[in-house]
């Protein structure tokens, strides 16, 4: 089973889906780690050397080889954070949509600005109005997350515990998990 998490830059993507996969007994990968590992540089230098049409053609090549290989017989559960810029790509939605259960974490533009303020890594919010290019993002890639994934779940001010305790049980009511807490009988 694959679990992909999906949303916007800063919502939570890296730091959910590894409590997630620790949770569930799950491998954790996180999409933009082993794009940088390919690479060999970040992505944000990536992004200023090459442009970001090359950056999404290798990022389209990554998530269509972590979807497929997980998919193996005897593939152990895996957990993905996608880059928040992924879904951008058609046959990302689509591979993503049909390999994996995707589940989106919502996120406002506002929150993500709280949280993401002094955040000098993130190549496309490094402009001189990082709240206008937050709302840009979510206008443009907010029914992109919503037309793939099968689950949302939305951050607002949840802990990390909370927002897994929400993933969890959504993946429980699937029957994609055995439920953690089966009652016994009197």
């Amino acid at each position: 089973m694959i679990t992909a998490l999906v949303g916007l830059p800063g919502g939570g993507k890296s730091t959910v889906g590894r409590q997630l996969a620790k949770r569930i007994g799950a491998r954790f990968i996180d999409s933009d780690a082993v794009l940088e590992e390919r690479i060999g540089m970040p992505i944000r230098q990536f992004f200023e050397q090459f442009g970001e049409a090359a950056f999404r053609d290798r990022e389209e090549a990554v998530i269509d080889e972590l979807t497929a290989e997980a998919q193996g017989a005897g593939a152990q559960a895996l957990v993905l954070a996608t880059g928040g810029g992924a879904l951008l790509r058609p046959a990302n939605r689509e591979r993503l949509h049909n390999r994996t259960t995707v589940v989106y974490l919502r996120s406002t533009p506002e929150e993500l600005y709280r949280r993401l303020r002094h955040d000098t890594q993130r190549p496309l919010l490094q402009v001189a109005d990082p709240l206008a290019k937050l709302r840009e993002l979510f206008e443009q890639r907010h029914p992109l997350y919503e037309e793939t994934a099968h689950y949302c779940v939305d951050t607002g001010r949840p802990s990390v515990a909370t927002l897994v305790n929400m993933i969890m049980m959504q993946l429980e009511v699937a029957g994609l998990l055995p439920a953690q807490n089966e009652q016994k009988g009197p």
